[in-house]
């Protein structure tokens, strides 16, 4: 009874309310000498369920994860489990944005949020995100074209800079045959004010444009 009743309400509790020494029902169990099949597929699954997640899942995702792949169990089943596979929660430390100069030099807002563009090589917007390969952040500078809805230059590196920015917009003017008179909207991140970026926009004849602080278009 202990056996079955443990899964849910735990073996501490049910052999102190059926007076039994968990000495005594530790050493039966161990007597028994048999795996539960079914117990032994779920501890598989969230084995898989936990690596697919890094090591980053806990037992409320577990549980969650486990009822989507058709298995019936709780969090304190899940929990056990995870301490009798030696399955420990390892939660990701927040990423620090890391960027280099604070440079100012702010442009106007020609864009005033007028999506609707005719053509392309209109306007093209700039925007600059991380991501994560592997243990590593990856920042990745995009450049894309409003009209067509579609990333025309990008660039990565390890530091958010101005010239990751450049190298985005050096390889949309250039994939694009460098047509003249495009406006570039941005926000009015660090990348985007820096004296080196507002010379590459010079250099290949764009206009440049950016939303009010606080707004991202």
């Amino acid at each position: 009874m202990i056996n079955e009743l443990s899964e849910q309400f735990g073996v501490f509790d049910c052999c102190r309310v059926l007076g039994v020494r968990r000495s005594s029902f530790y050493a039966w169990r161990k007597r028994q000498g048999r795996k539960d099949p079914v117990r032994e597929d779920l501890r598989s699954t969230m084995a898989s369920l936990f690596k697919a997640s890094r090591s980053s899942a806990g037992s409320r995702t577990l549980v969650r994860e486990l009822r989507r792949a058709g298995h019936k169990a709780g969090r304190y089943k899940v929990r056990m489990l995870m301490k009798e596979a030696g399955l420990q929660c390892k939660q990701r430390r927040p990423h620090r944005y890391r960027s280099s100069g604070t440079e100012a030099l702010i442009a106007s807002n020609q864009l005033k949020r007028n999506f609707n563009v005719s053509t392309v090589n209109q306007v093209w917007c700039g925007d600059v995100t991380y991501i994560q390969v592997g243990k590593r952040w990856l920042y990745l500078a995009a450049v894309i074209d409003l009209y067509a809805r579609r990333v025309v230059g990008w660039a990565f590196s390890m530091i958010a800079d101005a010239r990751l920015a450049c190298e985005a917009l050096r390889m949309a003017a250039e994939s694009r045959g460098r047509p003249a008179g495009v406006m570039f909207h941005s926000d009015q991140g660090c990348q985007y004010t820096s004296h080196k970026f507002r010379a590459a926009l010079e250099e290949y004849g764009l206009e440049q444009s950016m939303s009010h602080r606080g707004q991202c278009w």
